[in-house]
């Protein structure tokens, strides 16, 4: 080798060394605390979109409003007081005294027990719609219980409520036994057997079993006093909220503290991979949904032995579908579904006295609502306006696969 072709040997340059992975995004702040400011700040925004709702519709901001280039003061004046107003009718109504809190109490019970039955089924991977028709199912059996039987006092009501429950798990249980069985999607199911509920509960009424005597109306008879729920202080809350509460801390106890809860919660984080540990999907999905059925009938029960002592088509009102907000702003867990429950019951308790004393709409509560839920299911959103909150898991697990956070 020449010198010349010695000199020209070239060096080939190291690899560069590969960048560290970047960190993922720490807060330090567990999952649940997370979770919770994204569901306050999503409260924070549905109120201000709401105070942007009151503000273009009142009259008399829009009277300052058209000389606002002479005053401009005078339509900020009006649009504060116009939030103000709305907002403290708002407190006052839920908040303001004995009364109104046993009646944001007594709006919050089927909703509870409601959201709890949408919850469990989320923590198995299960979109529960149908609690709509298992509250029907549970109310129809509780009533005629109610009315139809005639027992000694306690014995009564417990058998009562035992009814209820058995029509809401049996209306449940036919979903999970589908889904396991032949593999139906339970979202088309439990939709299309709310409407089965709706429409047995209508002709039931017109039948002698169900109508009460003398009248022509779809209308059962009353309750017998002694299947009613015993009432708190002359107000209409009774003791299904207690029962309410005892059902979260059973739904608690269920998911975090018994072998059974652990399949459950294994099935809806993954279905495929508990099959392969030895877990029957199936018997999940069926215990899941004949215990969602069953709380969903412990709110029917609540209806019908507590507020609504007669059974009516209406029995239901909308609580089977805001049962479904109230477990998505609970983020799938039995405190945060018992939080969501007394929001929502208080903004629909504090929504009549809205409406009566500022004339602002009822139908803002279900706006407020609404709007909550919307920014729950959309964390990111959330996140870019409260910059200062942590990254967090989103809603769409929920709908997914259940809440396992």
């Amino acid at each position: 080798m020449s010198p010349e072709e010695d000199t020209d040997t070239t060096v080939e340059p190291a690899p560069a060394a590969p960048a560290p992975a970047q960190e993922p995004e720490r807060s330090g702040l567990p999952s649940w605390a997370i979770q919770g400011l994204v569901s306050l700040s999503a409260i924070v925004l549905a109120l201000v979109v709401g105070a942007i709702l009151i503000i273009v519709t009142d009259d008399q901001v829009k009277a300052a409003a058209g000389y606002f280039g002479a005053a401009p003061m005078d339509t900020f004046s009006a649009a504060a007081s116009a939030v103000g107003d709305a907002y403290k009718a708002l407190a006052v109504g839920a908040l303001g005294g004995i009364t109104p809190i046993s009646e944001s109490l007594t709006q919050a019970t089927p909703l509870i027990c409601g959201g709890l039955a949408v919850s469990l089924a989320f923590r198995t991977g299960l979109f529960n719609i149908g609690a709509q028709g298992q509250l029907i199912a549970g109310a129809i059996l509780a009533s005629y219980v109610g009315f139809a039987w005639h027992l000694p006092a306690g014995l009564h009501l417990i058998v009562a409520i035992l009814a209820g429950l058995l029509g809401g798990a049996l209306w449940g249980g036919v979903v999970g036994l589908l889904k396991a069985r032949t593999g139906a999607h339970e979202v088309i199911v439990t939709i299309m057997l709310n409407y089965v509920a709706i429409y047995l509960l209508a002709w039931l009424l017109t039948t002698s079993t169900f109508r009460r005597p003398g009248r022509t109306d779809p209308i059962s008879p009353i309750v017998d006093g002694n299947a009613q729920y015993p009432q708190f202080g002359g107000t209409r809350l009774h003791a299904g909220f207690i029962l309410a509460l005892l059902a979260a801390v059973f739904v608690w106890w269920l998911l975090n503290r018994s072998t059974v809860g652990f399949e459950l919660r294994a099935v809806g984080a993954n279905a495929d991979a508990s099959r392969t540990a030895g877990m029957s999907v199936g018997r999940a999905y069926i215990i899941a949904m004949v215990v969602a059925g069953a709380l969903a009938g412990l709110a029917g029960t609540q209806q019908v032995l507590g507020t609504d002592l007669p059974l009516t088509d209406g029995v239901a009102a909308s609580v089977g579908f805001d049962a479904i907000t109230v477990a998505l702003l609970g983020r799938g867990t039995p405190l945060g579904t018992v939080l969501a429950g007394l929001l929502f019951g208080a903004l629909n308790a504090g929504g009549l006295q809205m409406q009566l004393i500022t004339q602002t709409p009822l139908t803002l509560t279900t706006v407020l609502q609404a709007v909550i839920v919307l920014f729950v299911a959309a964390p990111a959103l959330v996140r870019s306006i409260f910059r200062f909150l942590p990254k967090e898991r989103g809603i769409g697990a929920v709908l997914a696969k259940g809440w396992n956070g």
